[in-house]
């Protein structure tokens, strides 16, 4: 008689072969079609991995996305393991892609000179009692990626930890950062305090090849520009 073997669920895999982990350890392009179809699915049976049933539905298909797309929910029910609720998650999935190759591409403000950055920030940093400490996160084109708020502090300062700029920049794959802070005061001057963080910000940077571009100190009279007073 044939020694009977329990089949093998994805918690027994390799970490890394998992693909929920391998997608957050490789990123999305790492997985196939079939492995990010069963992060939808989300669970298998006792027979099947979520990966075998998505390797099955997409054999329905023809392997081909565009031909899954167009089956309806009780099409994908056919499939043994695959219920209603997991049809929904796909079908929706599905349809989300359609729909992000009919928007219009993210046209993203390109920051050309200090004054644009002075007027990205301007909305999140006027008119406070306190300073912060922001960043400007850009693609290779000077696109703006994102900008986000790093610290705040008290009336006469904050401080800014590079690791969590940095941290913020690898998260996106941004390709150079913009540095900003505010002074409620109303001053135009760097202080000695705000030289020495920029260019410890500037070294991590260079390390990472991440540049600085810019460092702007904000107020709401006005602003002061590392890269324009050659302070950088």
């Amino acid at each position: 008689m044939e020694q009977y073997e329990a089949p093998t669920g994805i918690k027994q895999w390799a970490e890394e072969d998992r693909p929920r982990e391998k997608l957050a350890m490789k990123g999305r392009a790492a997985l196939t079609n079939a492995e990010l179809l069963a992060i939808l699915i989300g669970s298998g049976t006792k027979s099947q991995s979520a990966v075998d049933l998505a390797k099955h539905l997409l054999n329905t298909a023809s392997n081909n996305l565009s031909e899954l797309a167009r089956q309806s929910v009780d099409d994908m029910c056919s499939v043994k393991g695959i219920g209603p609720a997991k049809a929904i998650s796909i079908t929706a999935a599905l349809e989300l892609g359609r729909r992000r190759k009919e928007a219009d591409p993210v046209r993203r403000l390109k920051i050309a000179c200090s004054q644009d950055a002075f007027e990205c920030l301007r909305p999140d940093l006027m008119d406070l009692a306190h300073e912060e400490f922001w960043v400007l996160l850009l693609n290779r084109a000077n696109g703006v990626l994102r900008k986000r708020k790093v610290s705040e502090g008290g009336i006469s300062g904050t401080v800014a930890d590079p690791k969590r700029i940095f941290k913020m920049a690898l998260n996106i794959q941004a390709s150079a950062v913009i540095l900003a802070h505010n002074h409620p005061s109303g001053q135009l001057k760097a202080s000695d305090a705000d030289i020495r963080l920029t260019k410890k910000v500037k070294q991590a940077g260079e390390f990472l090849e991440i540049p600085v571009l810019d460092h702007i100190i904000y107020t709401d009279n006005g602003y002061l520009s590392f890269a324009d007073k050659g302070l950088l």
